[in-house]
């Protein structure tokens, strides 16, 4: 295999490249004609999130007089860039670099690029309109991905309720918690010790995705309200959380919440993932974020935010099929 650093490797990859700094100086310029101020917040952590199902890389900081801290490459800017809307940034968005251990993949890199952005007083439909905005600013009406063509001109709204009723026949909301109702629900067979939750992102995975964000993007809204992760629920119906992400050609591109500003009840779903990650991997942990918790408690403001996965809306930008193709080495 030739050498990332050789120059025919370069070559190769130049263009989809250039199309990324491009591509990177458009968002840019973007998010500045909205009156977002853009930040940087520190990588190395004591509390990199709260995912179940992320595993973190781990660091040591030493401080001159030689104490040792355990920190960890964040995976995520989240608890950070809150705290600054806590602070009064007003709209803020970040190009982050950020680590997931164990992932790679034609999609996935274990380092990668997070463009995420927070608005103050945004809803979940004020964002969508925005990222439908960022799209046609920065990309052309149509582009080919995989060899289809995606029309950038209108965006579908689904809720996921709809999506599994239409693309996988099953009830999600009714059979919330009931892995045998699900799968009764969808017609398939429960595997040996597979709860509600391993169901819902294996029909997911297996039906849902592949159908949707063809030929235009698709926003998948009103997530179960055990997906809520750090969303708040929808005051309309408490089943779902105020949360969607982004899919374009079955391609997760981002993923949305409008905040949850409830720091009780935030501690609450914390304590319960870490319990749900210790159950599942037994993973080295790393004490509760209480910075964030008091900010939180301090008081953030009514807003919305999102992450979106800036190398692979590069691969979109360039047609690219692999993210090494837009990664510079």
């Amino acid at each position: 295999m030739t050498p990332r650093w050789h120059p025919d490797s370069l070559a190769d990859r130049l263009p989809f490249l250039r199309r990324r700094a491009r591509l990177t100086a458009a968002t840019r310029a973007f998010f500045e004609a909205r009156g977002y101020t853009e930040v940087e917040t520190p990588y190395a952590v004591p509390a990199p999130s709260e995912e179940v199902h992320l595993l973190p890389f781990a660091t040591e900081g030493i401080a001159p007089d030689g104490t040792r801290e355990k920190l960890w490459l964040h995976t995520s800017p989240e608890f950070a860039m809150k705290r600054l809307l806590v602070a009064g940034a007003g709209p803020i968005f970040q190009f982050a670099r950020v680590w997931r251990n164990g992932e790679g993949s034609t999609r996935h890199a274990s380092e990668f690029t997070m463009l995420e952005w927070y608005r103050p007083g945004f809803g979940m439909g004020d964002l969508m309109d925005e990222v439908e905005a960022l799209f046609r600013a920065v990309l052309p009406p149509e582009i080919r991905v995989s060899g289809a063509t995606i029309d950038l001109t209108r965006f579908e709204r689904l809720t996921v309720a709809e999506a599994f009723r239409r693309h996988a026949g099953a009830d999600v909301l009714g059979t919330a918690g009931d892995a045998e109702a699900l799968a009764a629900s969808a017609g398939m067979a429960l595997r040996p010790d597979e709860n509600w939750e391993d169901l819902f992102f294996r029909l997911l995975l297996a039906r849902v995705e592949p159908a949707i964000g063809r030929p235009h993007p698709t926003f998948l809204t009103h997530w179960p309200a055990a997906q809520a992760a750090l969303a708040q629920r929808d005051p309309a119906d408490p089943r779902v959380a105020e949360r969607f992400e982004l899919f374009v050609h079955g391609i997760e591109l981002a993923n949305a919440f409008v905040e949850l500003t409830d720091a009780i009840e935030q501690r609450a779903r914390f304590v319960a993932d870490r319990a749900r990650r210790h159950a599942l991997n037994g993973a080295e942990d790393w004490p509760l974020d209480e910075e964030f918790l008091a900010a939180l408690a301090h008081g953030l403001p009514a807003c919305a935010g999102i992450a979106l996965g800036f190398d692979r809306l590069a691969m979109l930008a360039g047609d690219a099929d692999r993210i090494d193709q837009v990664l510079w080495l």
